[in-house]
């Protein structure tokens, strides 16, 4: 927030009527809003930038020679979400830090359905110390979808209203398709409060029409993040649409966008960059939002036209940048100091005019903290769990049934639906391990009514074993997908006893397991180095299970998830996305 006092120290210190903090001599100052390239002098007060005058006669407390230093904005991760890379906001800043991201845009729909909207206090506790941004998107999605599936809060008309009010929101969290194509009150309230206070709406597009699009849009929706195909993103585009464009773990949609647009002459006008769902084992493997950057140089992207698309653009888009998003005049002092611009990699960054890393080294003190009991105690489930939960029964004489079955598609998120025969033996259907079905299970946690549902999806590649974790979107029931039911229940119960968490086991022990007590989705580990060893071992562990997933984990928790096509078995019954209801598991 400006202060009068703010604006006439900067008045002051750019007339020359008292020095400034520091200047950064001689860098090569990428322009994002000129478009150019030039060398310069930044003189910082406080927080803020005073000037980028290369002749300026001015003078400050302390000066820095950065010669042969390109000096970048800090990046924008237009859409990301803390519990999908399992790591807190304290220490998440040792891990975007050092790639130059200064500003997050978080969505806290995972852990709010889980504790509801109090959560983001708690979660913003640290935010005043922290040396990255936090901007909020306010979840709409809690729940995601009312009555396919069990949650354990709700965030309301009003609630959503007093979070959309706070200084630190720029959006209304993505709003599912379903919740405006059938219009309840309640969501389309939320839409226009969200529009008529000035924020944008981000949407989560997923399987829709080009005519259901037009709809979206014209209810008041501005992005996406979810095209996975060229036309997808290009009808986004001609809706009036900005495109998220998306490098996670789980969704890789990067190179698809980069090269259709290069290749067929469109702007990176309308366009911004987002991780979503990135795990700190991949950040730290091949950076952050600087690797979007990268990557698009790599496929052919002008550098100044991909260092736009990770500041300016987004900073545009949220409206803000009038704060960030650029290296000029009254901005925040979110500067990357780096070696070359072909290949982003921060030697030095600042946030808000401070120092917060610098060769290897963050000059700024580790927050300690301890997170609240209701926040660390989250999964219980109604009634035991064991073997005979996850039977599922044939109808009677029948030798073999055809199911429907959720076909998982590789780098990706979404699955197909397809049917399957499957062999019954003593009643029950069977899995198919030479064709790579298995039985998947979502198991409600909240202790609200014992549901445990279970269904078959193909192509997740284990063999042996089984995995289970107490995140699915965005329900965040326990779910679990295993090649025996036995070593199912020992995962699941295992999950309850660490309260929350990933677990692997096989042939009856649990081999490996990693606490997530922050609403069962989050570590409290402080050091991310810790997480990230962990994390490490859980992967390891899942290749013993013959699966060969890139992201075994982040792929297993969006197989539940009711927004994201073709199914989605929850804890409540199979879902068939596009039409928000339930199918039968088994084919009559």
């Amino acid at each position: 927030m400006r202060t009068v006092s703010e604006i006439n120290t900067l008045i002051d210190c750019g007339l020359g009527k008292v020095p400034c903090d520091l200047v950064l001599r001689n860098v090569k100052l990428v322009n994002v809003c000129s478009k150019e390239i030039y060398e310069t002098d930044i003189y910082i007060k406080g927080k803020r930038i005073v000037s980028i005058e290369p002749n300026a006669k001015l003078t400050a407390e302390k000066e820095v020679d950065c010669s042969g230093l390109y000096a970048l904005p800090g990046f924008i991760d237009g859409h990301v979400h803390y519990s999908s890379s399992m790591i807190n906001p304290e220490a998440m800043a040792q891990v975007i830090v050092p790639q130059g991201t200064t500003t997050l845009v978080v969505d806290f729909m995972e852990i709010a359905n889980v504790t509801g909207g109090k959560i983001i206090d708690v979660m913003l506790e640290n935010a005043d110390k922290l040396p990255y941004r936090i901007a909020i998107a306010v979840p709409t999605r809690v729940p995601t979808a009312p009555g396919l599936e069990t949650t354990g809060n709700v965030i309301g008309v009003e609630e959503t209203r007093e979070l959309l009010s706070r200084f630190e929101t720029v959006a209304l969290g993505e709003m599912a398709p379903a919740k405006i194509l059938k219009r309840t009150d309640d969501n389309i309230q939320k839409l226009c409060d969200a529009l008529n206070m000035g924020r944008v709406v981000n949407g989560h597009a997923v399987g829709c029409t080009f005519q259901e699009l037009n709809v979206y849009a014209s209810a008041g929706v501005t992005d996406d993040h979810e095209p996975v195909e060229w036309e997808e993103a290009i009808n986004r585009l001609r809706v009036g649409m900005h495109v998220l464009i998306r490098e996670g773990s789980g969704a890789r949609n990067l190179k698809m966008f980069v090269e259709n647009a290069l290749k067929l002459g469109y702007s990176f006008e309308n366009t911004l960059f987002c991780t979503d769902d990135k795990h700190i084992t991949d950040i730290n493997e091949e950076g952050h939002i600087n690797h979007n950057v990268n990557l698009a140089i790599e496929l052919g992207v002008d550098p100044i036209t991909a260092i736009s698309i990770a500041t300016i653009n987004a900073a545009r888009y949220f409206r803000v940048d009038h704060d960030y998003g650029s290296i000029t005049p009254g901005r925040f002092a979110d500067i990357i100091l780096c070696e070359s611009i072909e290949k982003v990699q921060p030697k030095i960054v600042y946030f808000e005019g401070r120092k917060v890393f610098e060769k290897d080294v963050m000059p700024v003190a580790k927050i300690e903290r301890v997170y609240p009991e209701w926040v660390r105690d989250t999964v219980h489930f109604k009634n035991p769990i064991t073997a005979d939960s996850f039977k599922v029964p044939a109808p009677a004489g029948k030798e073999s049934v055809t199911v429907n079955v959720a076909e998982l598609v590789d780098d990706q998120i979404i699955n197909k639906w397809i049917t399957a025969e499957l062999p019954v033996k003593d009643g029950l259907v069977m899995r198919d391990p030479e064709n790579d079905i298995m039985k998947f299970a979502v198991c409600e946690r909240y202790g609200k009514n014992g549901n445990v549902n279970v269904a078959f999806v193909k192509n997740f590649k284990l063999k042996k074993g089984a995995l289970a974790y107490s995140m699915s979107h965005n329900h965040q029931n326990v779910c679990v997908i295993g090649a025996n039911d036995e070593d199912m229940a020992i995962a699941v119960n295992e999950v309850a006893r660490i309260k929350g968490g990933l677990v692997t086991v096989i042939d009856g022990k649990v081999i490996a397991s990693m606490p997530l007590r922050i609403g069962g989705l989050i570590s409290e580990e402080l050091e991310a180095k810790t997480i990230e060893e962990q994390l490490k071992t859980m992967n390891e562990s899942a290749k013993q299970t013959g699966c060969t997933l890139p992201a075994p984990f982040m792929t297993l928790s969006f197989i539940a998830h009711p927004a994201i096509p073709d199914l989605a078995p929850t804890d409540m019954g199979l879902v068939d996305v596009s039409k928000q209801e339930f199918i039968s598991l088994i084919v009559e």
